[in-house]
């Protein structure tokens, strides 16, 4: 009982000092920030280097130690090639064609002119309708080449923000290191887990929390696998039918999309918006076509790949994998 009126005052003066327990939640957070984030870290990063220290020096007993930090920077020189190769082959790319628009929507404006201007030649009975619009095209045009001129810079003041990592260098810096630490210690660090545990709890809630970890580790890496590989695949159907088709920029809508696919379900859509960005430049009408091709791309590939592959991966038939997405 008097547990439960001590909660009771607590909350009620949690509720009156709202902004004071805000306050204290964003320091607690603000200090543990880079610790979870050095977690989440070394949890993607060990998926991939697990694999290779595996295989790693097998055969060689001698090599046995070093073969932890030969995975680790094998494993770190694969993520900065894959980080590398987006930013190096995206960002320049991207950033020419959101200059290519902004000197092409003068023209574009005046096209549009003209052809309305023109409408009422070919169409006489739109006359009344194209007279009544009473557009001030001068207008519109200067506002249209501002609105794009300012959306240009923004998008190029946010790649130069995140090409430069200006912000939270320190907070990368010890998550990083925090990162190396655990992937290098993890096992010391599961058994000190696993003696605070059961220090804390009953051994019958330990094993329990434990089994969940494991369990929770096993899908999730698993996840994670899946998900690569499945970018990859869908990355290289866009590359090979963009080139059967003759569609522009065949290779790099391929790369943007097999990264952005990493993002569970609307990673993709993101890719479709830069690729769909780099070819209206060159033909809007291919940019429709590749519309066309990504949504029927998109329903193969999560219909028929994304379940079979992740489902695999997570060991869940396809079809539960397809209703989860679904829902």
């Amino acid at each position: 009982m008097m547990q439960i009126i001590a909660f009771g005052i607590l909350l009620y003066c949690g509720m009156e000092h709202f902004d004071v327990v805000i306050g204290a939640v964003d320091f607690v957070l603000g200090i543990v920030m880079p610790f979870l984030v050095g977690g989440a870290i070394a949890f993607v990063i060990n998926v991939p280097m697990k694999s290779i220290e595996r295989h790693l020096f097998a055969k060689n007993g001698k090599l046995a130690k070093w073969r932890r930090p030969v995975a680790y920077l094998l494993t770190l020189a694969l993520v900065i090639g894959i980080i590398t190769l987006a930013l190096v082959v995206v960002i320049p790319e991207l950033g020419n064609t959101i200059s290519m628009i902004v000197q092409q929507v003068p023209v574009a404006v005046k096209a549009v002119q003209k052809w309305l201007t023109d409408l009422p030649d070919s169409y006489p009975a739109l006359a009344p309708a194209v007279a009544e619009l009473n557009i001030d095209w001068s207008s519109l045009a200067d506002s249209i080449v501002t609105f794009v001129q300012n959306f240009a810079a923004g998008v190029s003041s946010g790649v130069g923000i995140f090409s430069g990592i200006v912000s939270g260098v320190v907070t990368f810096v010890i998550a990083f290191t925090f990162s190396i630490y655990v992937l290098f210690q993890k096992e010391r660090l599961a058994r000190q887990a696993k003696q605070i545990l059961y220090a804390v709890f009953p051994e019958k809630a330990t094993e329990k929390i434990l089994s969940v970890a494991a369990l929770s580790n096993q899908v999730f890496s698993s996840f994670l696998s899946g998900q690569c590989v499945e970018a990859v695949i869908l990355g290289t159907l866009f590359v090979i039918t963009m080139s059967i088709l003759g569609m522009p920029y065949a290779m790099l809508t391929g790369i943007v999309i097999a990264i952005t696919a990493l993002i569970p379900i609307f990673g993709a859509f993101i890719g479709c918006v830069i690729g769909m960005l780099l070819i209206v430049m060159v033909d809007p009408v291919q940019a429709v076509w590749f519309l066309v091709l990504f949504l029927v791309l998109q329903q193969i590939e999560g219909n028929l790949i994304y379940p079979h592959v992740v489902g695999s991966s997570v060991g869940l038939p396809s079809i539960w994998v397809l209703v989860a997405v679904t829902v």
